[in-house]
């Protein structure tokens, strides 16, 4: 009997023998889910249910930070990189120029600042030379061997001399902070520079190469994707019966279309919080059914690291979930992974 007859057949009959009971009874869809099962259209025991889905991987976006032209891409679609390989570059010319002069600048501030220490030395014994006779002009003042006129004199002169002692003092630190700013410009653009360098931020696979050598990119522009083969889920849509059930970390269970004699060991990552798809108003059980919720499964990185090759993004295939952790999976359902 072909299987949606199959299935008619179960409902009519059902109904037939207790339509009184089901009409009465909210739980109608799970108990009809359920008859099903026993029947055997799904093939799966109570407490699994199955959902299509794809293979999906996290996504980088590896973009130049700075507009200019690329003088290199040193990648291929396709190929793996390490974190920290290098992606593409950027013509760092200009930058170049411009930090050789930045560090002309840290040198004449160097210069400015060794020049005014040496001006606060001689300033200083200006003002040590100034203080002594002053001293000796107060002294022979006070012994009547003195003018005032003198004294006056030689206070003017100490303070003149006190007086270009704060202003070398001053120049001293009008040159430190020009040598500060200067250092801090040789900063900029060598960080400038290392971003005309764009590297992988993590492992992964390069997936679609976007600019070649020559082309011109504007700041924030992508140069080429990567996907993170550390980061491999697939996403399902269950009904809020199943994903109600389910809890992070949950055994799951993959088959993939390409190759069905295997199957691929996941684990529930997350679980949408809201329905996908929702109708207008819920108000019976038959309506809570078509709530969908949103299932990511997750496959373990130490595994992913070891299949790294035969993995593949937009795969779609059939994804497993076991609600009931006392139920053991089938046979069918057994791990089962390419050698």
């Amino acid at each position: 009997m072909p299987m949606i007859a199959l299935r008619s057949a179960a409902l009519v009959l059902t109904l037939a023998f207790a339509p009184a009971a089901f009409a009465a009874e909210p739980s109608l869809t799970e108990r009809l889910h359920a008859l099903w099962d026993r029947i055997g259209g799904t093939g799966l025991p109570a407490g699994i249910d199955a959902s299509n889905g794809r293979i999906e991987a996290e996504q980088i976006l590896v973009a130049a930070k700075l507009a200019g032209r690329v003088s290199e891409v040193s990648v291929e679609e396709g190929q793996t990189v390490e974190a920290g390989a290098v992606i593409a570059r950027l013509d760092a010319t200009d930058l170049r120029a411009e930090l050789a002069g930045a560090e002309a600048q840290v040198r004449r501030a160097d210069t400015a600042i060794d020049e005014a220490e040496a001006l606060i030395v001689q300033r200083d014994s200006e003002r040590d030379l100034a203080q002594q006779e002053y001293d000796r002009a107060a002294a022979l003042n006070d012994r009547g061997f003195g003018t005032v006129q003198a004294l006056d004199q030689r206070r003017s002169q100490l303070s003149v001399a006190q007086a270009a002692g704060r202003a070398a003092q001053a120049s001293l630190a009008e040159a430190k902070a020009a040598a500060d700013v200067a250092r801090a410009d040789v900063a900029r653009i060598r960080a400038q520079l290392d971003d005309t360098v764009l590297t992988a931020p993590r492992r992964g696979r390069i997936e679609y190469k976007l600019v070649q050598s020559g082309e011109v990119v504007a700041a924030g522009a992508p140069v080429a994707t990567l996907l993170d083969l550390s980061d491999v889920t697939m996403t399902v849509f269950l009904p809020a019966r199943v994903a109600g059930l389910l809890s992070i970390g949950d055994e799951a269970r993959i088959v993939l279309d390409p190759a069905p004699d295997y199957v691929v060991p996941a684990a529930v990552s997350f679980v949408a919080g809201a329905a996908q798809f929702t109708p207008k108003t819920v108000e019976t059980a038959d309506e809570r059914e078509k709530l969908m919720f949103r299932v990511k499964l997750r496959i373990a990185p130490d595994l992913l690291r070891q299949y790294e090759a035969r993995v593949k993004t937009g795969v779609r295939g059939v994804a497993y979930v076991r609600t009931d952790p006392a139920t053991p999976w089938p046979d069918r359902l057994a791990v089962k992974l390419p050698q």
